[in-house]
């Protein structure tokens, strides 16, 4: 019978480039940022990896359509490395691959890494795929802030909230995780914006207004993993193990039938339900420490609360003005600015998210330290609300 991997890998290196407007650095220069951080801090040498999963989603011009250009910027000279693609939980994709080669006992040290240069194409928003039927059809509404828009549309039919709290609520979402950027050094956007400039902003997809919408940027993140036996041998006392890995992807009912109203996200519900199950929580407003979710707008992340039950149905709209998922709320979300400050370069985001719970449960986030945190939580959503993916990871230090 399977019993999950909780507790069976631990993570001994993390490592992240700077994200922004990356000019002067091709997707070689991202990986080696990542890299050469998670190999120090895991203090083995190259050679000991036995294996790498490598995250690009849409990096056509700079990637392709294989591993190589990681495995030879990297130097990972004769080792199994494999490209993995999953939309936006493809960085999240990496760390499971890595996690379940260790996990299995196939090999000692395994390495995940994404990245992705989305500033090359000159395209505002996350780049279309390649012209065709396929897009026009998987995609109808023809953009992610319309998709995400009807989302919210959703929420406030099924829970009866009017557009002004909405519109209010949206507007904290955002200006908290501004807050919270400016004290990250590594982050794309670092400038804090009051709560009147966001309500002010123009309207991209009704109710989703300019600072609702995350950037997209250039950037790469990574991590080493191995068994805590393994860890303990290289002399680390303190370090992270994963408590859970789990994705849910859509089957089409949410499109294809009438069982969705459209003001949730079920493969949400899906991977976290595992997640905890794996985990061992069975209180996750109480037993998690610090949370980073896939904001790529703002109502994501406040139906995301929902969605992972640290709001009751219909609160979230309440408990995000309350400030509970501020920095020095109950439960405080995107303590490093989010995809809203770094943006989304889809290769990576996964792997930053836990970068951020890493630092944090290791005592190691500078400013943004947060007392004492002992588990963490990152959620990663591809796609469209009715035709997606979901990953969650639960992070804790090793006990």
């Amino acid at each position: 019978m399977a019993t999950g991997i909780k507790d069976k890998v631990a993570i001994i290196g993390m490592g992240c480039s700077r994200f922004g407007e990356r000019w002067d650095a091709g997707t070689d220069t991202l990986l080696a940022e990542a890299f050469d951080e998670a190999l120090t801090d895991a203090g083995i040498e190259r050679r000991q990896i036995e294996a790498a999963w490598f995250g690009s989603c849409v990096d056509r011009v700079n990637v392709g359509n294989s591993a190589i250009p990681a495995s030879t910027a990297l130097r990972l000279d004769g080792i199994p490395v494999s490209r993995m693609e999953n939309m936006c939980a493809t960085g999240t994709e990496t760390l499971r691959g890595a996690t379940y080669a260790v996990a299995s006992g196939a090999v000692d040290f395994a390495l995940a890494i994404g990245a992705e240069k989305l500033k090359d194409t000159g395209y505002g928003g996350l780049p279309p795929a390649y012209k065709g039927t396929f897009n026009d059809l998987w995609l109808p509404l023809g953009s992610a802030p319309a998709g995400f828009a009807q989302l919210a549309s959703g929420y406030r039919s099924r829970h009866g909230v009017s557009r002004d709290d909405l519109k209010r609520a949206l507007a904290h979402v955002s200006w908290k995780s501004h807050q919270n950027g400016v004290l990250s050094p590594k982050a794309h956007l670092r400038k804090a914006v009051s709560m009147q400039q966001i309500l002010d902003a123009p309207m991209i997809a009704d109710p989703l207004g300019l600072f609702d919408c995350c950037g997209v940027s250039d950037g790469a993140a990574a991590a080493i993993v191995t068994t805590p036996e393994i860890a303990r041998s290289l002399g680390k006392r303190d370090f992270v193990t994963i408590k859970a890995i789990q994705l849910s992807i859509s089957s089409g009912i949410e499109s294809s039938t009438a069982m969705w109203d459209g003001s949730h996200v079920r493969n949400t519900r899906n991977a976290s339900g595992r997640a905890y199950a794996e985990a061992g929580i069975t209180d996750p407003a109480r037993q998690l420490d610090l949370i980073e979710v896939h904001d790529c707008f703002s109502i994501t992340e406040l139906v995301t609360m929902e969605d992972l039950g640290v709001s009751a149905e219909g609160r979230a709209v309440t408990d995000v003005l309350d400030g509970r998922y501020d920095r020095d709320g109950a439960l405080p979300c995107q303590v490093d600015g989010g995809l809203k400050c770094f943006g989304h370069p889809i290769g990576a985001s996964g792997l930053r998210m836990a970068y951020e719970i890493y630092n944090q449960l290791l005592g190691r986030a500078g400013e943004r330290q947060l007392k004492d945190p002992s588990l963490g939580l990152t959620h990663n959503l591809g796609g469209v609300p009715y035709l997606g993916i979901a990953a969650i990871s639960v992070l804790g230090l090793h006990n």
